[in-house]
């Protein structure tokens, strides 16, 4: 299915929240959709490694990471991971390592920048909280829909054949 975020926003005008661009995409997959699952954690990546360990189909996390550019949250590892059990995307307000081994998954994954050192793994954090970063607030259970232009939020599912 064709998913474009300007048609999104063009449909459906004020009823959605739109990111700012803060984000650089790094997984293979330039187009994704699916219902959110939030996680808070700063430079740990513990939480992370036990939500998506979940069943992700259909899934998007949403890793707010404090913007953190000193350690990396997501590496080929934590991909895999997330690859293995169906998640359609990640965005991480925060680092991704691994970026060459990152674009060979089909995964989205948006996050702010790179660094090659990973953070350590601990259990600090949150899951399912609301999160706020790139002028949004977001909720697990809300819908994101993220293509190469950018980054859009649904409280509801939207109709991508409208």
């Amino acid at each position: 299915m064709y998913l474009s975020t300007s048609k999104i926003c063009s449909v459906y005008g004020d009823s959605v929240d739109v990111m700012e661009p803060l984000f650089q995409s790094y997984g293979g997959r330039k187009e994704f959709y699916g219902q959110v699952v939030t996680i808070k954690c700063f430079e740990q990546v513990g939480v992370i490694l036990d939500t998506l360990r979940q069943d992700g189909a259909g899934k998007v996390l949403i890793i707010d990471a404090g913007g953190s550019l000193r350690k990396a949250v997501l590496s080929e590892d934590i991909v895999s991971l997330a690859t293995h059990n169906a998640w359609e995307g990640i965005i991480c307000y925060g680092a991704v390592c691994d970026v060459k081994e990152l674009a060979d998954f089909d995964i989205g994954i948006k996050a702010v920048g790179a660094f090659p050192v990973i953070a350590e793994e601990n259990d600090q954090g949150e899951q399912d909280c609301p999160v706020n970063f790139a002028g949004a607030t977001i909720y697990s259970g809300d819908y994101v829909y993220a293509d190469e232009t950018g980054i859009v939020l649904s409280q509801e599912p939207l109709d991508l054949n409208s």
